[in-house]
């Protein structure tokens, strides 16, 4: 395995190439100090794995994993978020371009966990079950178009005011009636009624809007099946409510998006549903819906932390990982929206487990809401 790093070394820990050196004899860590000396690394040598550190010469973080990414599209894109940073957030732009973030200070053996779940979570997407799913469906599902219209805007500093948000809103009238219904529900309104889009993009801030421009297209998505639509919608918005009070704010948004779409893959024909298990023992060899639904979200490009959460959301375990990230909220978020069980030895092992009781409090005030005298 090819590993390059591209930043200060400094903040690697000191121990990785104890850990890499575990990984066999095939394993070499290459380090470049600037943006052009990485292209030129990536230009001669098919690395399998890029680490950016939060800042480097000549490029940015996210110029750096969008070159990788046409350079050496196979390999695995990682970057490091400084916990300390006054920047609460990644970028739009960064969130599209990484597989993976991961804070500083940086624990070597997470390092080793984020990538051996990636190439998992690539094993999934690559399963040749699903491609034939896919495959045999005559008209897959396109991608939401005005939500990556909206990720667009919000890289561009110019195009980002609330006045503009709300015209590209508005350029689309069905989506536009029902992200202003959601905002009026009681999820999102706190009583307060919401009568047009630009109080919208104010009062909710764009992370909720978008995800309610996003859910507004997703549930909109034609299909044969014959499925709770409604249902649907309100179990995976109360879902979305949840991982902002799970995670810290660097991650928080990627948790929501990836809550909301967690059961994406029950519009698919021809997928099992794995809330259902078999009847009478029967075993059904169909792709699960999540794995079906993660493929899919693979397909339309959406940030790989929100399709390996949607692959891994019934089983976070498999996600590999030693700490609280998005896989386990949104497993969380998902179970105690739709009043399933939550993997408490999971969150055991990670230390969360005290958390649950408030976190299953939090999901039932915010589901009484929705009831018709919390409406009231």
């Amino acid at each position: 395995m090819h590993i390059l790093f591209v930043g200060d070394e400094a903040i690697l820990p000191p121990d990785l190439g104890d850990y890499l050196a575990d990984l066999g004899e095939g394993t070499h860590l290459e380090k470049a100090a600037s943006g052009r000396a990485a292209m030129a690394a990536l230009s001669r040598t098919p690395f399998d794995v890029v680490i950016a550190g939060p800042a480097s010469p000549n490029h940015s973080p996210a110029d750096l994993l969008d070159q990788t990414r046409t350079l050496r599209p196979e390999a695995i894109r990682i970057a490091l978020i400084d916990a300390n940073s006054s920047v609460k957030a990644p970028a739009a732009r960064l969130v599209g371009v990484a597989h993976r973030f991961l804070s500083l200070p940086l624990a070597s053996e997470h390092l080793i966990e984020a990538i051996h779940s990636i190439d998992e979570l690539r094993e999934i997407l690559d399963d040749p079950r699903l491609r034939a799913l896919v495959g045999r469906i005559d008209n897959l599902p396109s991608p939401p178009q005005l939500y990556f219209t909206l990720m667009h805007a919000l890289e561009d500093e110019e195009r980002s005011s609330s006045a503009d948000i709300a015209k590209l809103i508005a350029g689309d009238p069905a989506i536009a009636a029902k992200v202003l219904r959601m905002c009026n529900s009681a999820y999102f309104s706190n009583g307060r009624s919401i009568s047009d889009l630009r109080s919208a993009v104010t009062r909710l801030g764009m992370a909720t809007l978008r995800d309610l421009v996003l859910a507004s297209e997703v549930f909109s998505m034609s299909s044969s099946l014959k499925i709770d639509r409604t249902e649907l919608q309100r179990r995976s918005l109360l879902a979305s409510r949840l991982p902002s009070r799970m995670l810290p704010e660097t991650s928080a948004e990627l948790g929501a998006t990836a809550a909301l779409l967690a059961d994406i893959g029950l519009l698919l024909p021809g997928v099992r549903n794995e809330r259902h298990p078999p009847e009478d023992g029967v075993e059904d060899d169909r792709p699960g819906h999540t794995e079906a639904g993660a493929y899919l979200l693979g397909l339309w490009g959406l940030p790989m932390p929100i399709v390996e959460a949607v692959a891994f959301h019934r089983q976070p375990q498999r996600s590999g990982q030693r700490s609280f990230w998005v896989p386990g909220a949104v497993h969380v978020a998902v179970a105690l929206a739709a009043r399933e069980p939550v993997d408490e030895q999971y969150l055991a092992t990670l230390g969360v487990l005290p958390r649950l009781p408030a976190w299953r409090e939090l999901a039932e005030s915010l589901a009484a809401l929705d009831t018709p005298a919390g409406r009231r």
